[in-house]
């Protein structure tokens, strides 16, 4: 179940939120002030954040600031009394997702949520994730524990085919067509020379041999 964090310490308005989500499916937590709001942003878990300006301890924006500078992508709505231009542009430039001024529509707040959340699901899709390899689809970047590594485009059209097929054989044929698209050569060895290379840059532990049969990604 989607999970979303309601950082507001006006109780009124978070329990209206909170009413309302749960009535849509959503799984809530409801958090009053801006330095706990930060740890628990900060420690993942949450899908989607709506995140109130005016807080005690540390108020929206330097929260805002503080989550990204973290490295966190998670989607984050501002929800905040003021709507002055220069609120909303600094809201914005911190890296909120959107910016909501009150008082506002459920319906309204709804329709928010879902667009940031379909937003975050296809920006997810785009980037696999396996075990401390990472590779960035759109950006063609390939990350070994947090550090870039440097990929051919043959050598990340396979490693994309190993990532996206955790667990499963993948067979000389297979790999061909679909990293080259040439039909198979029982004499090429071009397949075995390629996964050498990517053992060599993402580590040997992760690809697999079976033998007489083809790799797996374990």
């Amino acid at each position: 179940m989607t999970h979303i964090l309601i950082v507001e310490d006006e109780p009124q308005i978070a329990s209206f939120v909170c009413r309302g989500l749960g009535n849509a499916g959503y799984e809530t937590t409801i958090i009053e002030d801006g330095a706990t709001a930060l740890e628990a942003i900060v420690g993942g878990g949450y899908d989607l954040v709506l995140l109130d300006v005016g807080l005690p301890t540390l108020d929206g924006f330097e929260v805002l600031r503080l989550v990204r500078a973290q490295g966190s992508t998670v989607p984050i709505i501002m929800l905040t009394a003021r709507t002055s231009t220069r609120d909303t542009v600094e809201g914005l430039d911190a890296g909120a997702s959107d910016y909501v001024p009150k008082p506002f529509t459920f319906e309204e707040l709804l329709a928010r949520v879902r667009s940031r959340l379909r937003e975050s699901t296809a920006a997810a899709a785009m980037i696999i994730t396996q075990g401390d390899v990472e590779l960035d689809i759109l950006a063609r970047r390939a990350t070994v524990s947090g550090q870039e590594v440097e990929l051919s485009a043959r050598e990340f059209a396979l490693a994309e085919q190993f990532l996206r097929n955790p667990g499963r054989v993948l067979s000389r044929e297979v790999l061909l067509s679909q990293v080259w698209g040439l039909d198979f050569d029982p004499g090429s060895n071009v397949v075995d020379v390629y996964v050498r290379y990517l053992r060599g840059k993402l580590g040997a532990e992760h690809i697999v041999t079976i033998r007489g049969t083809g790799y797996r990604w374990e």
